[in-house]
């Protein structure tokens, strides 16, 4: 029998919860793919947009190791509560700073560079957190966005974008009836 890590172990219990009540997190099958674009990456600095109670945050961090760090926005207070307490308990290696916080006013104020970026927020938003962040992007970037199968039609203008700027190699993964955005800075 494989034993489980603390991270896995709090993974499985918010997995869990999701059997109970509505909680829009990665998951386990969308998760293994943003998981796989990252440590294709190797990131020293992540930055997530939508930590909501932490889920994604400790997947991203099980792959990082102590000299990373993760920088997570959540816009709910109480849920970036939750989260810090469940980054905690699952003991990931990276440094881990939640910021409770509208991305859009959130992010101008970072200052640095990101390796990796996972948007999970407000879909119809996503094109703006992009833009926003683009300054802090380096050749290589992998930029994951969630949704972009069901909410496509609410993104459509980060879609539009990654896929046609020229300044992105950009494609989507189908995970079941939804699936993710992969974008490589160019």
């Amino acid at each position: 029998m494989i034993k489980l890590t603390k991270a896995d172990e709090v993974l499985k219990e918010i997995e869990r919860m999701t059997e109970d009540e509505f909680l829009p997190i990665i998951g386990p099958h969308k998760g293994k793919v943003l998981v796989e674009a990252f440590r294709k990456a190797k990131p020293k600095h992540v930055l997530e947009v939508g930590t909501l109670i932490g889920y994604s945050a400790i997947l991203i961090g099980k792959e990082l190791n102590k000299e990373a760090t993760i920088t997570t926005i959540e816009i709910h207070k109480n849920e970036a509560q939750v989260a810090k307490q469940n980054i905690e308990r699952a003991g990931i290696p990276p440094r881990v700073d939640v910021i409770v916080g509208d991305a859009l006013k959130v992010i101008p104020t970072l200052k640095e560079c990101f390796d990796a970026i996972f948007i999970d927020a407000e879909k119809t938003e996503y094109f703006q957190y992009l833009k926003l962040t683009e300054n802090k992007l380096h050749e290589g970037t992998v930029i994951v966005a969630d949704n972009a199968g069901i909410f496509a039609d609410q993104m459509q203008d980060y879609l539009d974008y990654v896929r046609n700027s020229g300044k992105y190699k950009s494609s989507f993964v189908q995970v079941g009836e939804d699936g993710v955005e992969i974008s490589i800075k160019l």
